[in-house]
């Protein structure tokens, strides 16, 4: 009986009906190049955690740009970013979503010691910092107001009178993020910090980075974070979406500030393999991150194509949320109190402003935070912030797929940044007024009031 074949073996059948016709009109060194650079391996599983931000890789699917590349994925959600990295390190995924930490974390041994890359950054921003209605409550009264509405940013000045009161009342002021080398423990810890509030250490000997902390941190999985809240286990937390305006929508918290306002433009998630994934298959690689690159392209193309995302990523098997709640803060907007919608079209950015390209300056400042805050516990040189950096982000495959995506006449040069040597320059839109150069790592950690500085042992 004739079985129909799948629609990746249609679209190989019809990508090799093209070639064949290319050859009457073309010549034959084309057609060998493009063989050259057929993927080691076709059958690829990918790991995501059911956030916005997984749109990459959903839309690399839907619009079938993986298997124009000769790929046949299968995207799997996983239960929480430990899972996931584990996955990946033992080799049941190939690739996956994952935290600009954690190829960092995992490399310079915090947690799971392996060697994970990343040759492509997934978006920038993304992520909110929500409280309590009754922590609301009592912070709203000394906000300053403009055109009849809160003045934003809000700064985590307004928390402090109320975590010092509940601790001289003797109350635990407790906050959740997702993972310990987190962007969102990284953003919430950078908050409460510029605010006057200490949000803990880690130590050799006490990895829950509490050591004297005014707040206390622990990880919630992404997903349970507004059931998390509304039980009273935790009074606010730091999460990508559709989690904040989730809780919005159930009427059981604000969103008090974004992560773009706390650092303009941040890098949030990357696509991570490990070191021998990427040295066995460098073409599908090369492969994986041309297809990546055309759906960031596609996702901010056009207002268009978010609404499309947006129903796309409300399935189950993705982020599985209600259309509405994604696209709150997909569509640019993005709803703080209930009611009190704003817009903020750079929330959620996938290509612009060179979102994609990985930058070593990005990686560098994440391992300053793990050393401001104890997770690294001696004191290294500039040097070593630099190599480490080199180590585990690959700009030169990002760059062979950007090339590539140029020669095929689906991306402009002007698309990629030129010659760049990995780093931004000197960066500001932070929160507390500071100035990041990440070729000056141990110069930054000195300007924190709050924190470990260069020679401080953890």
């Amino acid at each position: 009986m004739f079985k129909p074949p799948s629609s990746f073996a249609r679209r190989r059948l019809l990508a090799g009906a093209t070639a064949l016709v290319g050859t009457s009109a073309f010549t034959l060194p084309g057609t060998a190049q493009a063989k050259g650079n057929d993927p080691e391996k076709e059958a690829l599983k990918f790991g995501f955690i059911k956030l916005t931000d997984c749109a990459p890789l959903v839309i690399a699917y839907e619009k079938h740009f993986f298997e124009d590349e000769g790929l046949n994925v299968t995207l799997e959600a996983q239960a929480n970013w430990k899972v996931l990295l584990d996955r990946v390190i033992d080799g049941q995924l190939d690739g996956a979503h994952m935290l600009a930490g954690q190829p960092l974390g995992a490399t310079i041994g915090f947690g799971t010691k392996a060697d994970v890359v990343t040759a492509f950054s997934m978006d920038l921003n993304g992520n909110g910092i929500t409280v309590s209605n009754a922590v609301w409550n009592e912070m709203k009264p000394s906000l300053p107001t403009e055109g009849g509405k809160i003045k934003h940013p809000i700064k985590a000045d307004a928390l402090k009178p109320i975590v010092d009161k509940w601790k001289s009342q003797g109350k635990p002021f407790k906050m959740g993020m997702v993972f310990p080398v987190s962007t969102h423990n990284y953003e919430l810890r950078y908050w409460l910090a510029a605010g006057g509030l200490h949000p803990g250490y880690y130590t050799a000997g006490d990895i829950s980075g509490t050591q004297g902390a005014d707040v206390l941190l622990s990880v919630t999985p992404p997903p349970q974070m507004p059931a998390t809240l509304e039980a009273g286990t935790i009074h606010g937390y730091c999460v990508g979406e559709p989690w904040n305006q989730q809780a919005v929508v159930k009427g059981i918290g604000v969103p008090v500030v974004t992560d773009i306002e706390i650092w303009k433009n941040n890098p949030e998630k990357v696509f991570g393999v490990t070191r021998d994934w990427a040295d066995k298959y460098p073409k599908t690689h090369v492969a994986v991150v041309k297809a990546l690159i055309r759906a960031c392209m596609w996702l901010d193309a056009s207002m268009a194509n978010r609404a499309e995302a947006v129903k796309l990523l409300a399935k189950s098997n993705y982020v599985g949320a209600d259309a509405e709640v994604i696209g709150a803060s997909m569509t640019g907007t993005f709803e703080y109190e209930k009611g009190d919608k704003r817009p903020l079209p750079d929330f959620n950015v996938f290509f612009r402003y060179f979102a994609t390209y990985p930058f070593y300056s990005d990686a560098i400042w994440y391992l300053t935070q793990m050393r401001r805050w104890g997770q690294i516990t001696e004191a290294k040189p500039d040097a070593w912030y630099i190599d480490t950096a080199k180590k585990v982000y690959l700009p030169e495959v990002y760059m062979q797929a950007a090339k590539a995506l140029v020669a095929e006449g689906k991306a402009k040069e002007s698309d990629f940044p030129a010659k760049t040597d990995g780093f931004k320059g000197p960066q500001d839109g932070f929160i507390d007024g500071i100035v990041y150069d990440g070729r000056k790592p141990n110069d930054y950690l000195g300007k924190f009031k709050i924190g470990l500085k260069a020679k401080d042992a953890a």
